[in-house]
Order: structure tokens, then sequence, then C-alpha cells
């Protein structure tokens, strides 16, 4: 059972970074999913692929998971590359194509 620890990126859903602070403790799942026959849902045996645990820092998820004796795997976030632009650059010359609505 591994535990992966990380830092999720933000949502599609939301223009700040409220919840992509937080680091995540997930476990893999030991077994596939699988179709479920009633309902078609995705299933699992494995209840621990159900549990989610939220840490202020790296440091604090790696401490839980050597303090519960949990075999873990953390994983550095991808800073996203900041483009920054002015309403101006919109009517430069140097633009590769015209401006238009």
């Amino acid at each position: 059972m591994l535990a992966r620890i990380y830092r999720p990126a933000k949502t599609a859903m939301q223009s700040g970074q409220a919840n992509a602070k937080l680091w995540v403790l997930e476990f893999e799942l030991n077994s596939p999913l699988a179709p479920e026959s009633l309902m078609g849902w995705s299933s699992s045996a494995d209840p621990d692929g159900q549990v989610r645990l939220t840490f202020e820092t790296r440091e604090q998820a790696i401490a839980f998971a050597r303090r519960h004796g949990l075999p873990h795997e953390a994983s550095e976030p991808a800073e996203p590359k900041r483009v920054l632009k002015a309403y101006g650059d919109n009517f430069a010359f140097r633009r590769k194509e015209p401006w238009s609505h």
C-alpha cells in the first residue's frame, strides 16, 4: 500500500489558488477498478482507495506517513509559467496577426 503525497493543480472552475495550496496524501489502489454488475459504476474491494488526507505542508504529510509506517512517494509540484500581458499589447505593431473583435 503506497501513499502518494502531492499538491493538486487548481481546477478549471476557479481562478484563484484557494485549494491548490494544500498537500494531499492518497493511497494507490491494490485491486483494479471493476464495473459493478447492477449499475455499471466502477468499484473496488480496496477501502483505502477512498482515503484522502490534506495537510498544510509537505513536511507534515511526510511526517504523518513516517509516523504510521506508510511507504510513501512525495512529488514536487510543477509551478505554472506566468505569461504577463498588458492591454496595450493588443495594439502593438509586433503582433503577428491583426487585432479584431
